[in-house]
Order: structure tokens, then C-alpha cells, then sequence
């Protein structure tokens, strides 16, 4: 590490987050972003890597897509974050282009947030007017955001810190894949919305049971429940449909989408709204208020990206990619059982399990070393985040498994020597 990096580091820990900076530099992960491009990260010393993280998704389309960068400046020639009081051209327009393409033909309208964690509260305030209920239903360590409302239908893990949890008895959460679970949350009849990730991200890509979302989707019109679906991080073409609820079968009355959809380059996120679930919105508009939720600069960005990801050259793309990377990682796999011991796969959702409780961690230090970045599933750490872009070549996928290949074998060297020391 550089002397350059090492005072660098210093400066964050004393001025932004001690505890994150620390964490990752005891994790071995010294990364301090400097240049990116596509699907590359340039670390401040040089060090170049193959993004698989793409910070949920964020960078579905790649770091600073050349189209996405030029729409946002001849934006600016235009148009600013615009005001939030006031119909605008590129938010109207937006949302006109998510109604397009709403997984549904009952979707009317938009709300529009800067963040996943603002959207969901949205949701979960629409949900909860639209039924005169403050009940939630979420899943066993899910995670939807740190805002509000939306850190209380996550895991305690995020909510206990600031004195946030639940006290009340309002936010439920069941286990994944567990429909007498559901059911019996349910059944009362005294719940707003269920919420769920279609594949939960933060517990590492567990995947939903044959029929288990369409019948989650019967309970909650059986109950006069709504269902959320967010898909912050599994929509927009990861699974080869534009929303994996799509995938599943599921028509939510509310969904939210983020990260992907602001291309990377400007914050934005959307709610989309069925016209049943939007009363508020004619009762009281003012009911919510974002100073820079629905941002016009955000609104051109996401539109365009809304258009990349539906070209029929993304969801080939998608396609390939995803089956070449299963095949090159099920040799892999062969190759070390005893601790690589299986792959969760929806598209280019992708989770990599390992047969030790802290397995994705090691795993995660050595692709960083080996110049890939892929993190590990923080409520879930056995588990590799393993997320391919829409848009990555061939040949970046075959540099990526051959260097997963090595990864994995120096992890496992360190996991089973780790073993054999404790013994």
C-alpha cells in the first residue's frame, strides 16, 4: 500500500466512518476508488478490477456507460434538479415510461424518491393509507433500506443500532419460503402490505420455492393484503425480464424500483403505484415531499437507461453471460466440493455458497487480490454476492473465471489452515 493510500485512509477514518474504513482494511479490502470505466475499478494505487459487486446493482450498465454520460450533459444545458412542487417534462415523462412497462396494466402512477430506502418508505406509507392499517409483513432477514420506515421491515441488525426496532408490534417478519408462516401472519386480516425482495439480496439470493411468491400473492388477496415487491436490486433485466416479480408470476399493487435505474450517474428512485393503492395522491399530493426526489437531470438519465436495458441485444446478452458464467463456475465448484458447495442463479442473480459460516469473506479478499470485486452477503456472510452486468463481454467473463478459479483455491487454503489451527 502506497504512502499516499495509507494517509488517504487515515483522513477517512478520522472524517467520515472509522468503523466502516477499519472493517474493510481488517477484511484486507484497502479499496479507495479512484478512475472506473465499464465494468473496471481503478484503485487510487493503480490496482485495476472486474466489478461484480456494482453496488447493488447500481452499475448495471457499467461505470460512466458513454450514453448515460452524454444524455446527462446535454441535459444540463437544459434542465436542473428542477422543483419537486411542480409537474416537470422529464418526471411526467418518466413515469409515463414506467407505466410502459410496469409488470401490469394496473399501474397509474409514480412517486419518486432519491434512494431505495426513501422509495420504500413510500411504499410502505402508501400501503399503509391505501388500507388504513399500520401492520407490515416482511421476511426474516430481509433488508429494504436504512430510512424510517424501511430499516423497521429489515433485519434488527440495522435497527436495533439506532433505537429503531420495533416496539410496537407493527413490523413482522416470517421466514423465507414458509407459507404457514405467511398465512398465519395474515390471517387477522390487520395487515397494510407484505413486502418482500423477489430474491432476497442482503441474505444472499435465497431462492423463492416453486409457486411460493404466486402463492403469497393468493394470501394477500385472500386477506385484503397488499404486496410490494421490491426490486431495487433484482429488476431492471437481471433476470432476463424487465422485473423478476415477472419471472415469478407476481403482479404487485406496489412496486419500487432503484440503484440500476439511475444508470449510475444520477440518484434516483420510483414507485410505481396501482390506481387502487394511490388514493393519497388525490386526497393530499403534498402528503409526501422530496427536495430532490424526481430530480430532472435523475428523470433523462433513467430514461435512457430504461430504453438501454429493453434493447433485445441486453436481455441476449443477459442470457449468455449468465450461462456462460454457470457452466465456467460448476467446474469450479467440481473442483473444491468440500468447500464451494453450491450456486444460487436466477439470471445474473447470483449468489456463491461456501461450507463454512464466514466462507464469502475469504473468498472476497482473494478475488480482491486477484483483481475481481465481489462482496460478501451481510446477513449471510457464507454466501458470495456474485453479480454480473447486463452488458459484460465474453471476455471479460472468461478473465473473471480464471481468476475465481485461483480465489477460491487460496481460500479455501486459508479456511481449511484456519481449521486445522483451531483443532
Amino acid at each position: 500500500m502506497s504512502q499516499a493510500k495509507q494517509d488517504f485512509l487515515a483522513r477517512s477514518k478520522e472524517f467520515w466512518n472509522p468503523g466502516k474504513t477499519q472493517d474493510w482494511i481488517d477484511m484486507g479490502v484497502d479499496l479507495v476508488i479512484d478512475r472506473r470505466e465499464g465494468y473496471y475499478l481503478f484503485d487510487m494505487d493503480g490496482h485495476r478490477l472486474i466489478d461484480l459487486h456494482l453496488n447493488g446493482g447500481t452499475y448495471n450498465l457499467g461505470h460512466r456507460h458513454p450514453e448515460l454520460v452524454e444524455v446527462l450533459k446535454a441535459g444540463t444545458a437544459r434542465f436542473d434538479m428542477g422543483n419537486h412542487h411542480f409537474p416537470a417534462l422529464a418526471r411526467t415523462a418518466l413515469a409515463e415510461a414506467l407505466q410502459k412497462c410496469a409488470p401490469g396494466p394496473n399501474f397509474k402512477y409514480t412517486a419518486y424518491g432519491s434512494g431505495g430506502g426513501e422509495a420504500i418508505d413510500i411504499a410502505l406509507k402508501t400501503a399503509r393509507h391505501a388500507k388504513q392499517r399500520r401492520k407490515i409483513v416482511s421476511i426474516h432477514k430481509a433488508y429494504h433500506g436504512h430510512t424510517g420506515l424501511a430499516v423497521k421491515a429489515g433485519d434488527h441488525r440495522f435497527s436495533k443500532l439506532f433505537l429503531s426496532d420495533d416496539t410496537e408490534g407493527e413490523f413482522t417478519h416470517v421466514k423465507f419460503n414458509d407459507l404457514t408462516a405467511m398465512e398465519d401472519a395474515l390471517r387477522g386480516r390487520d395487515v397494510a402490505a407484505v413486502i418482500m425482495e423477489t430474491i432476497p439480496a442482503t441474505y444472499g439470493f435465497p431462492m423463492p420455492e416453486e409457486g411460493y411468491l404466486p402463492a403469497v400473492k393468493r394470501l394477500c388477496e385472500k386477506y385484503d393484503t397488499l404486496y410490494i415487491a421490491d426490486e431495487v436490486q433484482t429488476g431492471l433485466m437481471r433476470t432476463g425480464e424487465m422485473w423478476a416479480c415477472t419471472r415469478y408470476g407476481v403482479e404487485p399493487d406496489i412496486m419500487v424500483t432503484g440503484k440500476g435505474i439511475s444508470g449510475g450517474m444520477y440518484p434516483i428512485a420510483c414507485v410505481l403505484i396501482s390506481e387502487s393503492c394511490g388514493g393519497w395522491l388525490k386526497e393530499d399530493g403534498f402528503g409526501h415531499m422530496s427536495t430532490m426526489g424526481g430530480a430532472e437531470l435523475g428523470c433523462i438519465v433513467a430514461m435512457k437507461t430504461l430504453e438501454i436495458v429493453q434493447r433485445p441485444e441486453a436481455r441476449t446478452m443477459v442470457g449468455f453471460i449468465s450461462d456462460y458464467l454457470r457452466a465456467g463456475l460448476d467446474d469450479i465448484r467440481a473442483a473444491f466440493p468440500d468447500f464451494f458447495i453450491g450456486i444460487r442463479q436466477h439470471g445474473l442473480i447470483m449468489g456463491l455458497m461456501f461450507n463454512d459460516p464466514q466462507g464469502a469473506k475469504p473468498v472476497m479478499k482473494r478475488l480482491y487480490e486477484n483483481g475481481v470485486w465481489a462482496i460478501f452477503s451481510t446477513l449471510d456472510p457464507s454466501v458470495l454476492q456474485f453479480k454480473p452486468g447486463l452488458l459484460l463481454t465474453q471476455e471479460d467473463a472468461e478473465e473473471v473465471l480464471r481468476r475465481v478459479a485461483i480465489a477460491v483455491e487460496q481460500a479455501r487454503g486459508d479456511v481449511m489452515g484456519n481449521r486445522k489451527r483451531m483443532v
